[in-house]
């Protein structure tokens, strides 16, 4: 059984920061991309940023130079390092992977149970 486990989310004021991680356990064969979405009451989910195999990122306009998403291969690990945050950005971040398990022949799309970030002062 494949999970993602996130933490790191809170209160913050605004202009503060907050790093967010992921975890993947389970029976893992590989991870290929793996991403940090948000979601408010009444909106649908949007992509925060993305993190491939190879290391290349992608940001939302949003959060771009404010942001950063990195990971750590050997912890199946992914962060985002979030700067500069401010009242819009409180929502609930999700993580996001492709990961093949060692009982598939394919590698499949697994969530996050969710972490609550409020930005309020």
């Amino acid at each position: 059984q494949v999970q993602l486990v996130e933490s790191g989310g809170g209160l913050v004021q605004p202009g503060g920061s907050l790093r967010l991680s992921c975890a993947a356990s389970g029976r893992i064969f590989s991870i290929s991309a793996m991403r940090w979405y948000r979601q408010t009451p009444g909106k649908q989910r949007e992509l925060v940023a993305d993190i491939t195999g190879d290391d290349i990122t992608n940001y939302a306009d949003f959060v771009k130079g404010r942001f950063t998403i990195s990971r750590d291969i050997a912890k199946n690990s992914v962060y985002l390092q979030m700067n500069g945050l401010k009242p819009e950005d409180t929502a609930v971040y999700y993580c996001n992977a492709d990961i093949k398990s060692y009982r598939s022949y394919y590698a499949y799309e697994y969530w996050g149970q969710g972490t609550q970030v409020t930005v309020s002062s």
